[in-house]
């Protein structure tokens, strides 16, 4: 039994707001660099992180305890979240501590469990 499936066949109809939303849109390549950015919270582990942080800064020891998982584990996803500009690192002495990069992190966060809470 066949499916009848609408398909564009590429034509523009609407040329003009085409257009006008060709200019808008950022590069492809800053458009992949959100999208690697959103994908720093789609993991469980990440995200359990950045929850922490957003409570208060902390270091590898006492998040692989909240996380459940080794200090490997969690240096490997503060190196990621890290790299993504999501977490900013501090020494003291011997122990370094992991906190929230800014201001606009915290708020993606807080913004996300509110809307995910909404649902």
């Amino acid at each position: 039994m066949e499916k009848n499936i609408e398909m564009c066949e590429n034509t523009i109809i609407h040329k003009e707001i085409v257009e006008t939303v060709k200019k808008q849109l950022p590069s492809d390549k800053k458009i992949e660099s959100l999208s690697n950015f959103y994908k720093m919270f789609s993991d469980p582990t990440k995200a359990k992180i950045l929850w922490a942080l957003d409570i208060t800064e902390m270091c590898v020891c006492d998040l692989a305890v909240i996380c459940k998982v080794s200090k490997s584990a969690i240096s490997h996803q503060l190196s990621a979240l890290k790299e993504a500009n999501l977490v900013k690192s501090r020494r003291d002495g011997k122990i370094v501590y992991y906190s929230l990069a800014d201001s606009c992190v915290k708020e993606i966060l807080e913004k996300g469990v509110i809307h995910t809470i909404n649902e």
